[in-house]
């Protein structure tokens, strides 16, 4: 569960007060997806990273399964954000020099030594996004569709409650994103996970259970069309 109260955060632009975040509240269930949307510069990068814990907010709480995790110091953090949260980025950030299997483990090197249960994870998780023939090839060697299908296996290998996606198909065309956004959901509803994915793409966005846009530093939610 993803709960997110009063949530500001002010940044300092040409010596004035930008305030990015005001007041902001979520509340999210397992299983639950929502979508968010804004113009660039709305803040959406911002809101995505206090969520995945790598930066802090002035004011308000954070609350994932019910731990605060800007109560732990950053070591504590790290670990607790390895654990939880899974991401996936619009560059799919894969190391060029690891195989695709390698890529999937990185979460669980991370942290010390991937285990046979991380890598029998890993290789259902490889064949669940369609890459099963593909496991032992180079990023480069990959479809910027298949490097964005080998972050979607990443990002759930230590099984995250919490899932963030920042604009997964930007950089995908649209049939290739429309199997993007399909992998995507249908995993995130098989862990029963927790998925906020900060979008400019309407298609992805309307795939979402609810829709929001920031607006002035805080959440409404768009209608159901």
């Amino acid at each position: 569960m993803l709960e997110v109260q009063d949530l500001s955060k002010t940044y300092q632009s040409g010596g004035q007060p930008l305030r990015v975040l005001d007041g902001l509240s979520l509340t999210l269930q397992p299983g639950q997806s929502a979508a968010i949307v804004g113009p660039s510069g709305s803040g959406k990068t911002t809101l995505l990273q206090i969520l995945g814990t790598l930066d802090s907010p002035d004011s308000g709480s954070v609350q994932i399964n019910d731990t605060d995790p800007f109560a732990m110091d950053e070591k504590q953090r790290a670990v607790f954000r390895n654990q939880t949260i899974g991401f996936v980025f619009q560059d799919h950030h894969l190391l060029p020099q690891l195989s695709v299997v390698e890529n999937v483990l990185i979460p669980a090197l991370a942290v010390g030594t991937a285990t046979d249960a991380h890598l029998e994870r890993a290789e259902t998780l490889i064949e669940a996004v369609g890459l099963k023939d593909r496991s032992t090839h180079l990023p480069g060697e990959l479809s910027g569709g298949e490097r964005e299908r080998v972050a979607i296996a990443r990002s759930l290998l230590m099984r995250p409650t919490l899932i963030l996606a920042d604009e997964p198909t930007g950089n995908l065309d649209a049939k290739t994103a429309a199997g993007i956004t399909e992998v995507l959901l249908r995993l995130q509803a098989d862990e029963n996970a927790v998925l906020v994915a900060v979008t400019h793409s309407e298609s992805l966005a309307e795939a979402m259970q609810s829709q929001f846009e920031l607006v002035e530093g805080q959440l409404v939610e768009r209608a159901a069309v």
